[in-house]
């Protein structure tokens, strides 16, 4: 008798055992979420940094990323491990000569893949794609939250375009901006919709502060496009080169404009102090030790490359452009110089006064350091996850 309630008690406890475990497993996967992030390509721009930083962030708390891009346009990310990748687009055998039927094909199989993939949250980046996310996405009970990256007008640059963005972009369940001059662009209603989010500061660009000597380096980070503008740039230097014959000007990165502008600056009289490399690898190694990192953009977002620029203490001088994210990140911070854009003797002046005042160069540097704790990725990517949760069906 005592054998059948000692074997009993052993059964009893296994069961138990395997109900807790069960439990744990279950309450486990209800933590676990499914994010799906879409956009054009893992190309090497600051939409896409975020959307890495952000799944590296997720990975680590136990999350699932899924990464659906249109296309592969090199140079890309590389992918974090333990996401996914899908792409969307049709392929050569599926494509025909009918844009309209080309169009049907590329909107089924993206709805396919959100069936599919039932994403807690679907968060789509950039122009068109917030839209095709809406659209593909509707009816299916997934919270689509979308994501203006850069200055609206230039993001949606035609009538219809910005008719579909004051309107359909009211259909998603959230929409993510980065300055409230970007908010300013919808109406109300699609505003209390929407919330503001920094970028994080990319975790390479994170350290301590450098307390060594400063090359005499004028540098900047970017593709080389007419928005960009870096041609401001070579105009501004010209004016100080002269006074400044040990400055170079290094314009790292690559673009339509890239041969343009070495042409351009072959025919300075400072050319032998004017340099375009090319696009790089290890943007941090290249910059860190330089003296001045300059912005000359007509429109940006929230640009990745002033901020990591300023996380290196390195005081900057910035075009004022819109949609405001040089002004949020450098205003009344005395971190760095804001000047008017398209304008190169405001610049000149501005690579004058931070190549001649010592003492306030070191107090821009050290205050631009401190970006480093304001937007550290661990604070920003938070607030990320925070909000998509909140976006989440329960």
């Amino acid at each position: 008798m005592a054998a059948i309630y000692f074997e009993s008690y052993e059964r009893a406890k296994q069961l138990l055992k395997r109900a807790l475990q069960r439990r744990t497993k279950g309450e486990k996967d209800m933590k676990s979420k499914k994010f799906v992030f879409y956009v054009s390509s893992l190309s090497k721009g600051g939409a896409q940094r975020v959307i890495l930083n952000l799944t590296e962030s997720l990975l680590k708390k136990g999350h699932h990323v899924v990464i659906v891009t249109t296309m592969v346009c090199q140079p890309e990310y590389d992918l974090p491990e333990g996401a996914r990748r899908i792409f969307s687009d049709i392929t050569e055998e599926e494509t025909t000569t009918n844009r309209v039927i080309n169009f049907i094909r590329r909107f089924r199989k993206l709805r396919n893949i959100w069936k599919n993939e039932r994403p807690d949250v679907l968060v789509s980046f950039i122009g068109k794609n917030n839209f095709m996310a809406i659209l593909t996405a509707w009816g299916l009970k997934i919270p689509v939250v979308t994501s203006v990256r850069g200055e609206p007008n230039a993001e949606y640059y035609d009538k219809m375009q910005q008719i579909l963005a004051k309107t359909l972009m009211g259909k998603a369940d959230g929409l993510i901006l980065q300055t409230p001059d970007a908010k300013a662009y919808f109406p109300k209603w699609i505003q209390k919709k929407a919330v503001i989010l920094e970028n994080p500061i990319n975790p390479l660009f994170i350290d301590d502060y450098y307390e060594g000597p400063r090359k005499n380096e004028i540098v900047t980070v970017g593709r080389l496009d007419s928005n960009k503008n870096q041609k401001l740039i070579i105009d501004a230097f010209c004016q100080i080169a002269g006074d400044f014959p040990e400055v170079n000007l290094i314009l790292y990165g690559s673009g339509e404009d890239h041969d343009k502008l070495i042409e351009y600056a072959q025919k300075t009289p400072y050319k032998n102090q004017i340099f375009l490399p090319g696009p790089i690898r290890n943007v941090k190694t290249r910059i860190e030790k330089s003296k001045i990192f300059v912005l000359s953009s007509n429109t940006e977002g929230m640009p990745n490359s002033l901020m990591e620029a300023l996380a290196l203490g390195i005081p900057s001088i910035s075009t004022d452009c819109p949609c405001g994210g040089p002004r949020m990140l450098m205003e009344g911070k005395e971190n760095g110089i804001l000047v008017p854009v398209g304008e190169a003797e405001p610049m000149a002046k501005a690579m004058r006064k931070l190549l001649t005042d010592e003492a306030l160069w070191e107090k821009y540097s050290r205050n631009a350091y401190k970006i480093t704790e304001e937007l550290h990725p661990d604070k920003v990517n938070q607030k990320w996850e925070n909000y998509l949760l909140s976006k989440m069906k329960h």
